[in-house]
């Protein structure tokens, strides 16, 4: 009990400020291990064996989120009822969160392991693959989805963990998994390659990583775990409402990305073929990585918000809220300068062709001259997220990942012969306008949030 104590005693009286940097650090560095798996991949296929196969990869990557996206839906969905559970000592309903959990895990991965797997190929053609590109990626994506179980359950644990604020256990466990799978890659890809399968290679080298984080996952949960155990493997009717209503708005961001990039990759095929797909490939692999740590930094806000909104502490929400976000707006900086200033360097990590890496500098630029301003974005969407509140978080969800950005990335690029240049200037554009709605969002909120403390008064 001591440890439920404690947590729940930092949440609600540690400095604003100490309790961003004590949650988000962990889980900043949790979730950039987490992002390594698909990274690596990319980074070692590409320069292990070429351009093409790299481009395999990257195309499978929005497929690889529909997994994420399920486990994000049960994860944040379950840490969101479970901090506000922990806030109001409700421990009837902590009890039930890991049986669901693991519940609706075994019925989302089944299916979605069984209907990846048959329509694999159906699947990339809709991101325009064709030719060795999509013949790689059909081989590589099919390994992948094998794992989904594992997967699934895994980063839908960690979040429970995150939810309950433990995050150094959180960020170690995903962490072994993570440097398993680091070591695995480059000794898959070099072995399998020999045999012409050195995509599959990273395939199976990720997949092990993840069976082995939901093992030690499990057996935490199992064994070691003070305050959320496993208990009855069932799905609880009373919590999946709240839990899927939480849970779509992160599903959403994750699932709504397959969506976007699959769109990217299409539009970027008409308008410069292949090589486009490669340097747009690139670009969205470091794109996708450089918002990890700011997802990390919302997992870290996540307990703090809904703790303290739990126990009716609703000044102290608008305090941790504003010291994350200038958190995250700090952590933004550490990526964007060096992107802006070395973009052609960092380019050729992924992509060995000169001349190639050349050709997507300016765009590279224009696509991250947005970046900024996504901590904000963010940390309002996870306030909401915390609150219960999943109706508006949704709303900027879909703003940023479908209603404005798709009709964008389709006209820009008709727009005064801009061409490819509009494929990469859409989400830029689309990010200002998000970034707007967002500010009005937040003070809507915030006057919400005053009248509740006053009324407490």
């Amino acid at each position: 009990m001591a440890q439920k104590t404690d947590t729940r005693t930092k949440l609600l009286t540690a400095s604003p400020f100490q309790l961003m940097l004590s949650l988000s650090i962990p889980a900043i560095i949790g979730m950039i291990v987490v992002g390594l798996y698909n990274f690596m991949d990319r980074v070692f296929v590409g320069q292990l064996i070429n351009e093409v196969a790299m481009g395999a990869v990257s195309v499978s990557y929005p497929f690889t989120l529909i997994n994420t996206g399920v486990s994000t839906l049960i994860g944040v969905g379950s840490a969101s009822v479970l901090s506000r559970a922990v806030g109001k000592k409700d421990q009837d309903t902590i009890d039930k969160i890991m049986g669901n959990l693991i519940a609706l895990n075994l019925i989302f991965g089944i299916v979605i392991t069984i209907l990846g797997m048959i329509f694999t190929r159906q699947l990339l053609t809709l991101s325009g693959a064709e030719g060795e590109i999509l013949n790689n990626a059909e081989r590589y994506l099919r390994i992948i989805f094998v794992g989904s179980l594992f997967v699934n359950f895994g980063q839908s644990a960690n979040m429970i963990m995150r939810g309950e604020g433990i995050l150094k256990k959180a960020m170690l466990i995903t962490g072994t998994g993570a440097v398993l799978n680091i070591i695995l890659d480059p000794i898959m890809i070099t072995f399998m390659k020999n045999q012409g399968q050195g995509v599959e290679g990273a395939a199976y080298a990720t997949i092990i990583s993840q069976i082995v984080t939901a093992v030690i996952t499990l057996w935490y949960f199992l064994k070691k775990s003070k305050q959320v155990r496993i208990h009855k493997i069932r799905v609880e009717s009373s919590l999946i409402p709240e839990i899927f209503g939480v849970g779509f708005s992160a599903m959403l961001m994750q699932v709504m990305t397959l969506v976007q990039q699959t769109t990217l990759y299409n539009v970027a095929a008409k308008h410069g073929g292949e090589t486009w797909q490669i340097i747009l490939g690139a670009a969205l692999s470091i794109q996708s990585f450089t918002l990890i740590p700011m997802w990390g930094a919302s997992q870290g806000f996540q307990p703090a918000a809904g703790t303290n909104y739990g126990a009716k502490q609703y000044d102290r929400v608008k305090q941790v809220t504003r010291a994350f976000i200038i958190g995250a707006t700090v952590l933004g900086l550490i990526f964007y300068i060096p992107i802006q200033l070395a973009p052609g360097t960092i380019l050729s990590w992924f992509i060995k062709d000169a001349g190639i890496v050349s050709q997507g500098v300016t765009d590279f630029r224009i696509l991250f001259s947005t970046y900024i301003f996504l901590g904000f974005v963010l940390m309002v969407i996870t306030l909401m997220q915390s609150l219960g509140k999943a109706s508006k978080a949704s709303i900027l969800v879909l703003m940023r990942q479908i209603i404005l950005f798709v009709p964008l990335a389709i006209f820009l690029p008709k727009v005064g012969g801009l061409g490819i240049d509009g494929v990469f200037l859409a989400p830029a554009v689309t990010d200002l306008i998000v970034l707007v709605l967002s500010i009005v969002m937040l003070a809507g909120e915030f006057r919400n949030i005053s009248r509740l403390a006053a009324q407490e008064k």
